[in-house]
């Protein structure tokens, strides 16, 4: 929170409000993250490291987002925590998402403006794990490794992994890597730009 006009309450959520099984998936997704709730009447202005923040809103859909890519949920919107896959090889991580469904306003945060590429049966998309920040939940990435001597050695200059997106549905990735996705940085609100 950076401010707020209104009547506006905070608390922290309690550690297992949403079962153990959550608690070990936010533990596992995001060491030291803990959610707190604002309830009441005003205006509340939220950021994060002065990263691009998009409002958006979901209508009886699902969408999947980076877990570190999301800033505020609606109590509206289910949600739950999901691992897409481990990489092998040098570059071993997981990759954390929450899938959200249902009906209301979430945000989600960007590196500068977003761009949305829309994917068709014809036309998967691939992306680098860092740069990507949400999709449509219906569709399930797989990961590509590309892993050879060049890339061990530090000699190649294509990815070592990308995301393959396939099917019908939307991917928004950001004009940026984040090499430690674990690392915050800036948010301002903005338009969702859509690349077909």
């Amino acid at each position: 929170m950076v401010a707020y006009t209104g009547n506006i309450k905070f608390t922290r959520e309690e550690a297992l409000e949403h079962g153990i099984s959550r608690k070990v998936k936010i533990s596992l997704a995001g060491e030291g993250v803990s959610f707190i709730k604002a309830e009441g009447v005003g205006k509340l202005f939220l950021a994060d490291r002065g990263k691009k923040v998009s409002i958006l809103k979901l209508e009886n859909n699902s969408i999947c987002v980076n877990f570190n890519d999301i800033l505020t949920i609606e109590d509206s919107i289910s949600w739950d925590i999901r691992m897409i896959r481990k990489l092998s090889g040098i570059t071993e991580k997981e990759i954390y998402n929450v899938k959200l469904e249902g009906t209301g306003v979430f945000a989600i945060t960007t590196h500068n403006e977003p761009l949305v590429f829309r994917v068709t049966g014809e036309r998967p998309l691939f992306t680098d794990p860092g740069a990507t920040v949400a999709w449509t939940g219906n569709m399930e990435p797989e990961i590509k490794s590309d892993i050879s001597l060049k890339t061990i050695v530090g000699r190649s200059t294509g990815e070592s992994a990308q995301m393959v997106f396939r099917g019908e549905g939307f991917v928004v990735v950001q004009p940026c890597e984040e090499i430690n996705s674990q690392e915050k940085n800036e948010k301002g609100i903005s338009n969702v730009n859509v690349y077909t």
